[in-house]
């Protein structure tokens, strides 16, 4: 699944390559990818101007003369840019077609992802983007405001960090990470946490991501940027889908265990696995 380095990924490599085309036609072949009337979203966009490409959280928002096209990639989704007479492939179910006969279109092989037309004045009254946390690279994300938002919580820290609404962006890989960098337990509640568990995970947030953005984010299965670029984290990556495999800080074996339905990969010496406090 793209996560906000994936995500970032895509949004700086088509800034490259498609800022100041203009729509020209939009080709919908599956029409529950879009959350408004497929008509009238067409019918708005041709003739828009694509201004900039921005992010909140995993949402790609594509700036028009006067709209915010948000797209979410959710499990599958991918885009690629083409020229307009290129045969459609199998699972490209939005194609945007451009005044100069290049095309940008939507692969998803799940049929997940969604895109949702908004006004530029009501942006934050989309759900979606109303909803979101803070990102791993904003300052506003503290040591303070995570105590607050997880000491309430009688959850496991792996689903804490999962819930969008606390830190926007983070989902099942980099989680992971961050718990092990971090050396916290993913078991734990978040009514068990301190103020420094709270100040690595930060710390470990932070330079995660901003590494993993660096890097082009993380190869896992079938995730590819634009024009099939690949991320490079993976190569990185210390416990995510590495069980069985030697933790390469202590040497005990990387442990793989569900945590509210997900996969969650840990060492259990390093985060210091407690089984009473599992749920």
């Amino acid at each position: 699944m793209p996560e906000i380095a994936e995500v970032e990924t895509v949004r700086l490599t088509l800034k490259e390559r498609i800022l100041n085309k203009t729509i020209k036609d939009i080709h919908i072949y599956y029409e529950k990818i879009i959350l408004d009337n497929p008509e009238i979203f067409t019918e708005k966009l041709i003739g828009e101007t694509i201004k900039d490409i921005k992010r909140i959280g995993k949402w790609l928002i594509f700036e028009t003369d006067n709209y915010y096209l948000l797209s979410h990639l959710r499990m599958e989704g991918k885009y690629f840019i083409k020229n307009s007479k290129d045969e459609l492939v199998k699972h490209e179910h939005i194609e945007f077609v451009f005044t100069d006969s290049t095309c940008l279109r939507y692969h998803d092989t799940r049929k997940f992802g969604r895109m949702k037309l908004m006004p530029k004045d009501k942006l934050y009254e989309f759900e979606g983007i109303k909803k979101q946390g803070i990102e791993p690279l904003n300052d506003d994300l503290t040591a303070d405001y995570l105590y607050k938002k997880f000491h309430p919580k009688n959850i496991p820290m792996k689903t804490l960090l999962l819930d969008q609404t606390i830190i926007s962006g983070l989902g099942n890989i980099y989680a992971d990470e961050v718990l092990f960098a971090s050396k916290v337990n993913p078991f734990k509640k978040g009514n068990q946490i301190t103020k420094k568990d709270c100040e690595r995970i930060v710390a470990s947030s932070n330079s995660i991501i901003k590494n993993a953005i660096k890097e082009g984010g993380t190869t896992i299965r079938s995730y590819t940027s634009s024009l099939g670029v690949t991320g490079r984290f993976q190569n990185y990556l210390m416990v995510h889908k590495k069980e069985g495999e030697k933790c390469s800080i202590c040497g005990s074996i990387i442990q793989k265990e569900f945590i509210g339905g997900r996969s969650t990969y840990y060492c259990p010496k390093c985060q210091k696995v407690k089984k009473t406090i599992k749920a």
